[in-house]
């Protein structure tokens, strides 16, 4: 079990990367605050040992992505409608921005596209981190891209 201030030190470093992350996935603030709690408790009680801060970072990103899917995927997540989703059926739609497009994008995209942008990984971290082949990564950000061209409608690389 960690200690008290590894455990605030590590919130305190990678806490708002971990909450995006869980926004990109979820999009909604009770399932990543959900999630954000439960990736942290995991971090707590594990007794593996970093070998870096990249380690470390990359350890957190991979169990907050594989928690979010957990909770995707679950009975009781497929059977409820969010609050938010509620609310914006009686309100107006707002702009439908570039956020909203990678929102859309399947998972598998949506993971690449994050980590390469947003977090400003490389295509051979991100594939360490998902656990996929370099070229995997390169066709995934690459169909990405193009569904994001798409759905934006542009010609502009995403």
């Amino acid at each position: 079990m960690r200690s008290e201030e590894e455990v605030n030190a590590a919130i305190e470093r990678y806490g708002d990367t971990v909450r995006r992350l869980c926004m990109v996935h979820l999009k909604n603030e009770a399932d990543t605050q959900d999630i954000f709690q439960t990736v942290f408790l995991k971090y707590v009680l594990s007794s593996v040992r970093f070998e870096s801060p990249e380690h470390e970072k990359a350890w957190l990103i991979r169990v907050t992505i594989n928690a979010c899917r957990d909770l995707l995927k679950s009975f009781f997540h497929s059977r409820v409608v969010p609050l938010e989703a509620a609310a914006a059926c009686t309100s107006d739609p707002e702009d439908s921005g570039v956020l909203q497009a990678v929102l859309a994008l399947p998972p598998k995209y949506k993971d690449v596209i994050y980590l390469h942008y947003y977090e400003d990984y490389t295509a051979p971290e991100i594939g360490q981190i998902l656990g996929k082949n370099l070229n995997t990564v390169y066709t995934l950000l690459n169909r990405a891209k193009k569904l994001l061209r798409e759905t934006l409608g542009g010609e502009a690389d995403a």
